[in-house]
């Protein structure tokens, strides 16, 4: 019989699989991916189980060099390993959660550790990283016990201490087979349980000291507080644990420690109901007794009395104790901080006595860009619940200098006056395009509407840290309090859906129904087109180009990125420029100073920063020019021609960060120079076909809910309390029709 020879072109089987798997929370599964695909590695197959269409559409980016399993919406992190392992081709498996990431050089050093281990070898223990919003990198504890057990492979029982390396699947690299033997017993939602189970299951273990995972703390504000089911789970956890390791003292002692340090840790956070605490104090001390080792003695001191207490079944007795420390330590808290706000006295007595009367079911307080005035989200809201629910009184906050331009017999509160605090201490909605003031309590039974002001490209929130010109002066753990206070946030797109769960992690309800400033490109029709050209002095005919920057973090003032007057000149008689400076640099004084010059008495070019509403202006304008302006996705909505100026990309994407590239995926032509500007809107390029292509990719990528309803929607869920299954639903791109352009208004 001739001896096979082997096919040296023949596919061989990778050493790993990293099996990417879990829902997209917060939007960091596209960071972690472009990291895979940015260092691809021989001998290193990447799998993503992706939940949901929008992470399959991800993931098939990178095709082919990953492998993409796709699950449905509502698939957990169990059925998403299951799936991965199913389908990989590895010798050995390393599940990496969506969440979480790899560092730079991570996949191939644990591809070379287990290259060199035997079968005898079921899992290797990897060290790694912590991050979370406040900072990214940070060692874990467990570097120098990996370290003490050394290189060679070892048995648990002869080194129990690795049980307690964090309980974490992606700091443990299975081997395949062993995963495939035992996946009916790893296969859970519980991850802690599932790491705890792979460490004792395993016949030897072997070590890599070296950070190749990253953990990813999310906020514990930001996720769903875990229902009583849930806190039992944890006693339940170590039940079934603790009865693998009934013969492995050793072992068994260890999970016995991390068993009561864990139900003590949970038992005295705050928030769990009584009746909740004390059935999970009892179920915590049955499993304490029941498995407590022989001869073992309690640690000295106050945590010694605390496990003799759980294990006793003495819930009064704890309780007493927590209140006894609790008690001491608000003595010592107050002696530190002492009597500092005399100051604010009596504005803390009036708001005081103000929210201990009952919070008013038919009062809603609108604010909107710092207390400017009627305008935007928060407007047309508040006109739209004027028409669906007129027994809710509305009130603006708004400055002493604003509210002289106050629509004729608008409610209105100044800032700091008695009124202001009583209508904020009893109002039962709280609606704002930002942030109420940090002092503003968040009562029982209110609703706090955040509706934003824009679509995010560039970083928001806890995503700006990295950013020090944007991050300057920010008190983000003041931010986050403030955003904890959030029970709905408004979303135009999935895109800005992910980016605010992202920038602003806590647990506000995401409504997705578009902005509702944005419903007038829908609304209106040829008279209100006319109208608001007649209003700005454009005469029919003429081309209206309404050119809108944006604020830069790196400025210290209003710098003119182009010769307004030489744009004109090169424009010709038939176009009229709308200039319209960022809100920022609003004043006195016009932003464009001098700038203007004789252009402005021949009508050709009009300063509108102060021109409100903003909506309007975009209804009289053909085409807009903007730079990174979250105009330009709303002026999408209107499917009119958009050019983007970007000269300074590169250093407003390094200083200020943003979450896409525009220049890859801008609605319309770029610009990087004033002569490119100008030659693309002296020729056809600013309405040609490829921009026509280009726009109308951005629209079904970010006008994704806006259809002219979304006031609607938000009025009748929020105020009304209707289900969301019952509001108007969001219509098809294809099947809407935006406002008419000035040049159809003009016709009919």
């Amino acid at each position: 019989m001739p001896e096979t020879v082997p096919d040296p072109f023949a596919e061989t089987a990778p050493e790993l699989s990293v099996v990417v798997h879990g829902r997209n929370v917060q939007d960091h599964l596209p960071d972690l991916l472009d990291s895979l695909d940015a260092h691809p590695l021989p001998g290193v197959e990447v799998i993503v189980a992706a939940v949901g269409d929008w992470a399959r559409e991800v993931a098939e980016r990178h095709a082919p060099a990953f492998t993409v399993v796709p699950l449905s919406d509502g698939a957990g992190d169990a059925a998403g390993r299951s799936a991965g392992a199913a389908g990989a081709r590895g010798r050995w498996l390393h599940f990496v959660h969506a969440k979480d990431g790899l560092p730079v050089g991570a996949a191939p050093a644990v591809a070379e550790r287990v290259g060199g281990l035997p079968d005898t070898v079921d899992v290797l223990l990897l060290d790694h990283v912590r991050s979370s919003w406040r900072a990214s990198g940070l060692p874990s504890p467990d570097g120098p016990r990996l370290a003490r057990a050394g290189r060679a492979d070892l048995a648990l029982d002869d080194r129990a201490a690795l049980l307690r390396l964090t309980p974490l699947l992606g700091n443990r690299v299975v081997r395949a087979g062993f995963w495939r033997a035992r996946e009916r017993l790893l296969t859970t939602e519980d991850e802690p349980f599932a790491a705890y189970a792979a460490l004792l299951l395993a016949d030897r273990v072997a070590c890599l000291p070296h950070p190749a995972y990253e953990d990813r703390r999310l906020r514990p504000q930001s996720l769903p507080p875990p229902t009583p089911a849930e806190r039992y789970a944890l006693v339940d956890r170590y039940e079934a644990l603790l009865g693998l390791t009934a013969d492995r003292p050793a072992v068994h002692g260890v999970l016995y420690d991390l068993m009561i340090r864990d139900c003590l840790h949970t038992f005295a956070r705050a928030g769990m109901p009584d009746d909740v605490a004390r059935e999970f104090f009892h179920r915590a001390s049955v499993t304490a007794r029941r498995h407590r080792p022989e001869g073992l003695r309690r640690p000295a001191g106050l945590e010694g009395v605390r496990r003799s207490l759980l294990e006793e079944g003495a819930y009064g007795k704890y309780r007493a104790l927590q209140s006894a420390n609790h008690a001491r330590r608000e003595v010592r808290s107050a002696a530190r901080t002492g009597r500092r706000r005399a100051g604010t006295r009596l504005r803390a007595l009036q708001y005081r006595a103000a929210l201990a009367r009952p919070v008013d079911p038919h009062l809603a307080v609108f604010s909107a860009y710092w207390n400017r005035g009627v305008a935007c989200n928060p407007a047309a809201i508040a006109a739209k619940l004027a028409e669906l629910a007129p027994s809710v009184h509305p009130v603006w906050v708004v400055t002493a200098a604003g509210a002289a331009l106050l629509p004729p017999g608008t409610d209105h509160v100044v800032p700091g006056t008695r009124r202001y605090w009583e209508v904020l201490a009893r109002a039962k909605y709280l609606v704002n395009n930002v942030n109420f003031p940090d002092a503003v309590v968040k009562r029982p039974g209110t609703v706090h509407l955040q509706t934003h002001h824009g679509t995010p490209l560039k970083r928001m929130g806890v995503d700006q840290l990295p950013y020090p010109a944007a991050a300057h002066g920010l008190d983000f753990q003041a931010l986050l309090e403030r955003v904890d206070k959030w029970d709905f946030s408004v979303s135009a797109n999935s895109h800005s859906t992910r980016m605010w769960q992202r920038a602003y992690p806590s647990r506000h309800i995401s409504l997705d129904h578009g902005y509702p400033r944005n419903d007038v490109y829908y609304t209106a029709g040829p008279a209100e087109v006319r109208a608001a050209r007649e209003r700005l002095g454009i005469a029919p005919g003429r081309r209206a180009v309404l050119y809108a920057p944006t604020h830069r973090d790196y400025e210290a003032g209003w710098t003119p990125r182009l010769d307004l007057a030489g744009l004109a000149d090169r424009l010709g008689e038939d176009t009229v420029l709308l200039v319209r400076a960022h809100y920022f640099y609003d004043g006195t004084a016009s932003p464009l100073g001098g700038l203007l010059g004789s252009l402005r008495r021949t009508g050709r070019l009009v300063d509108v920063s102060s021109y409100e509403p903003v909506e309007e202006l975009c209804l009289a304008a053909d085409a807009l020019v903007t730079d990174y302006s979250s105009i330009m996705f709303d002026y999408t909505n209107l499917d009119r021609p958009i050019v983007v100026h970007a000269d300074d990309w590169e250093t407003y994407r390094t200083t200020r960060g943003v979450y896409f590239d525009l220049m890859a995926e801008a609605p319309g032509p770029v610009a990087r120079t004033q002569a490119e500007l100008t030659e693309i809107l002296t020729t056809d390029a600013w309405h040609d076909e490829r921009a026509t292509k280009a726009r109308a990719a951005f629209r079904r990528r970010f006008c994704e809910y806006d259809d002219g309803h979304a006031a609607e929607r938000v009025v009748r869920r929020v105020f009304l309390g209707e289900d969301e299954r019952t509001l108007p639903p969001v219509l098809p791109v294809e099947d809407r029709t935006p406002a008419p352009s000035p040049e159809e208004a003009s016709a009919s």
